[in-house]
């Protein structure tokens, strides 16, 4: 990838600009729904769908993020390999 971090600015510049909510219909253990309302009632979430919203966000940009750094870590990887070839070719006569 040349520009670093590229598609992550553009997914999160779209994620910005999105005023159209979808609705999505989830199942959670009643442990996880007890917590979450906790965290309406003491945090600063005014409802269990903006928590929900926060935490889906946080999770996406981090794991964007990862997905993000193993590309680039693949692409290091084929570009040392493609010197190990080359050095093959040239030095060991392969």
């Amino acid at each position: 990838m040349s520009d670093k971090g590229g598609l992550f600015d553009l997914f999160m510049l779209g994620a910005s600009m999105d005023s159209e909510l979808e609705k999505v219909t989830i199942r959670l253990p009643a442990r996880y729904i007890r917590a979450l309302d906790f965290l309406v009632q003491v945090d600063d979430y005014p409802s269990r769908s903006e928590a929900i919203r926060a935490a889906v966000r946080d999770m996406v940009y981090d794991r964007v993020r990862l997905v993000m750094e193993k590309i680039e870590r693949m692409e290091e990887a084929e570009k040392a390999l493609a010197s190990m070839e080359i050095f093959e070719e040239k030095y060991l006569n392969k």
